[in-house]
């Protein structure tokens, strides 16, 4: 199993929450003193160039973050050695029913409806570890119809990569081809059908975009409806 085949071998997503400090304040939300993370079922991935589906009844915002693709199988090791356990890395929307998520935090309720629709994870292709050699230097980015939403870059992290994936791998077993959402920056908004969105990431110094996506935005015809 390769790392690279995350889309169609990985077992879960790992998404980090509230691991920018401007972004947990924009909603409202203290910023945490350690980690805190949720699940996202694979099945929600969608490669570049699908179409975001909006379930009926739901206000869908964009999160844009780094995604650490893990490369060997691994649990109960040191932030120290965390890095040996990435096999690389990739762009990935968050993609959140906020309307869905605010009634669960009320209710004291998981997250795992407003995260979990098909189609939730938007997310490029494979990024080689050697790529982001600096992965606390990353520029991202995201627009929606050619207007900037988001800017930020992983420097401004609370918890850094290593001690996320050694905080992780305390509770459980990381396997090759997981996905770790590591959080994302201010600017997150809605999103309605026939938005385009399309987002970058930067590594480092370098002056061009490493890897960009870009997804349509449509309406689900399906049976759930909120509200």
């Amino acid at each position: 199993m390769s790392a690279r085949n995350f889309l169609s071998t990985g077992r879960k997503i790992v998404a980090i929450g509230r691991n920018f400090g401007a972004h947990a304040k924009e909603l409202g939300n203290a910023v945490p003193t350690s980690p805190f993370f949720f699940l996202k079922p694979t099945s929600s991935f969608l490669a570049n160039g699908g179409t975001v589906e909006i379930p009926t009844g739901c206000e869908v915002h964009h999160e844009v973050e780094l995604a650490v693709v893990i490369g060997k199988d691994g649990r109960d090791f040191t932030a120290s050695k965390a890095m040996d356990y990435v096999g690389g890395y990739a762009l990935a929307i968050d993609m959140t029913a906020r309307n869905l998520q605010n009634e669960a935090k009320k209710k004291g309720l998981p997250w795992s409806a407003a995260k979990g629709f098909d189609t939730f994870t938007p997310i490029s292709n494979f990024i080689a570890k050697e790529s982001i050699p600096d992965a606390s230097n990353v520029d991202l980015w995201l627009k929606v119809n050619d207007t900037f939403r988001q800017q930020g870059n992983t420097k401004d992290m609370i918890f850094s990569i290593p001690s996320l994936l050694e905080y992780v791998g305390s509770i459980m077993k990381l396997e090759t081809g997981d996905v770790i959402l590591t959080g994302t920056p201010q600017g997150v908004g809605p999103i309605r059908a026939g938005d385009v969105i399309t987002a970058g990431l930067k590594s480092g110094q370098a002056t061009d975009d490493l890897v960009q996506v870009k997804f349509n935005v449509g309406d689900r015809n399906g049976l759930f409806k909120s509200g």
